[in-house]
């Protein structure tokens, strides 16, 4: 487990202060955790390599995260494993888990909302697109929240 932060990003008002990434590509990483950071607001992020190690992190007695983002394709417990895994933990369940993927097909995202998912969100192909997909990602969940 390799722990970033704390980053400063800007959430508006969601209080979304501490997250966990499930990323096992490393570039994928950076890309995200440098997309939080040149947000604002001080948030905690964690990164697993994969969904074994985030629910090993999930069931210790670290602070839960606020928010999860998950990726699809990983060694030894994918994205869709977790999503079915984690349905056995009901204290797990509050946390929103946001799908980060390469893909942008509608049954992808039907199929990871029926397994428990609450968003997606199709990785940008490019460095300086994270932070306004990231940005976008969190003004639209502050706009629900709202309502």
């Amino acid at each position: 487990m390799v722990r970033y932060g704390p980053y400063w990003i800007n959430l508006g008002m969601a209080p979304y202060k501490r997250v966990l990434l499930v990323d096992d590509d490393e570039d994928d990483q950076a890309f995200f955790l440098e997309g939080i950071k040149g947000l604002d607001q001080r948030v905690d992020c964690i990164v697993a390599q994969n969904g074994k190690e985030a629910l090993e992190i999930l069931l210790t007695d670290y602070p839960k995260p606020d928010i999860i983002f998950l990726d699809l394709n990983m060694p030894l417990m994918n994205g869709r494993e977790f999503l079915s895994t984690i349905r056995n933990y009901g204290q797990l369940l509050r946390i929103p888990i946001i799908i980060l993927s390469t893909s942008s097909e509608e049954n992808l995202k039907l199929e990871t909302v029926k397994l428990g998912a609450r968003g997606f969100i199709t990785k940008p192909d490019k460095f300086h697109l994270w932070e306004s997909t990231l940005s976008e990602f969190f003004t639209d969940a502050r706009l629900k929240s709202d309502r």
